[in-house]
């Protein structure tokens, strides 16, 4: 199962107390912690060793920075340290980010931003004043992206595990209200065809049959279900076994020509699935026959494990 990847990022020797008590605490809610000191950047010898750190955070999924009052290695752009550098890579990959300075530092930051053009003035909380400068355009980040002062570890701890409960709720939340978006779909899909019945009844009376089955046609059970279980995205129609056969394999669906049951099957080995299609939702001509949502069974379309076709626990219908 993919965990959360988190990157841990600040000076080490100063702050490698607080990074021990964060990896410790990353690992225990179940989440992967990566640190360059544990051996968690894998390095090459095609480029500097900072590039491979601003290569690894591409593949976190959230960074926490760690600011104390040491400046930190010059990186190789000469503007900021390798440790600022980390974090102005996880803003431009637009990853989620925690920033995290210490309470000395932030006191004094306001003392840095009345005298920084005061020549000769020297902070004391910092050992070097580019510190408070990257600080300047921390702040000046959009929302979203909290920064917070801490004292302690418990007090990082405290805060990631308050903010991260928050996220893990809200996804269920919005779990939650996409059930319901998907009821409100389908009720805007009947309605849609009632009004379509209504103008049938109203103006068209004299196209007959034809006319209720076009009806009926557009907006047909099957249609949704190989949406979802394609994982389509756009609105699906198909009239005829071909015209799915095309559908499917324009997203790399290939038709397997020897089905389990007699069932139509396309596999997809890269998604590590296949879509399983019951024959009888097929006139024998290969056309699609007319079939009401109150008719309609799930089972005549769902997808399957290619690993473990036969296996009946492996299907997964929608």
């Amino acid at each position: 199962m993919a965990k959360p990847r988190v990157f841990v990022s600040s000076t080490y020797y100063d702050l490698r107390i607080v990074r021990a008590d964060l990896e410790r605490f990353i690992k225990e809610i179940g989440y992967e912690p990566v640190l360059f000191e544990k051996g968690h950047v894998p390095y090459g010898k095609d480029q500097a060793l900072e590039e491979y750190c601003y290569r690894e955070i591409s593949s976190c999924d959230v960074l926490v920075a760690i600011i104390g009052g040491k400046y930190g290695t010059q990186s190789n752009d000469e503007k900021h340290s390798i440790t600022q550098k980390e974090l102005k890579t996880a803003i431009d990959l637009g990853k989620q980010i925690y920033v995290f300075v210490e309470k000395s530092i932030n006191s004094e930051y306001k003392t840095y931003l009345a005298n920084k053009e005061v020549k000769g003035f020297k902070p004391a909380a910092v050992n070097d004043a580019r510190v408070y400068a990257f600080l300047e355009e921390i702040y000046s980040l959009p929302a979203g992206n909290p920064i917070e002062s801490f004292e302690l570890s418990d007090d990082i701890t405290r805060y990631l595990k308050e903010q991260w409960a928050g996220l893990f709720q809200r996804l269920l939340q919005e779990n939650s209200r996409q059930k319901e978006i998907n009821i409100i779909e389908h009720l805007k899909s009947t309605a849609s065809t009632l009004n379509q019945l209504v103008t049938f009844l109203t103006e068209e009376r004299t196209k007959g049959d034809s006319a209720i089955k076009d009806i009926l046609l557009s907006s047909h059970p099957a249609f949704s279900a190989i949406k979802e279980v394609a994982n389509i995205k756009y609105r699906v129609a198909f009239h005829t076994l071909e015209e799915l056969d095309d559908l499917l394999s324009a997203r790399s669906f290939v038709k397997d020509e020897f089905p389990l049951d007699g069932d139509h099957e396309w596999d997809n080995k890269k998604a590590g699935y296949g879509i399983r299609v019951d024959p009888d939702i097929f006139e024998p001509d290969g056309k699609l026959k007319i079939i009401t949502p109150d008719k309609w069974q799930d089972k005549w379309i769902h997808r399957y494990s290619i690993a473990n076709p036969q296996d009946p626990d492996d299907d997964i219908p929608f």
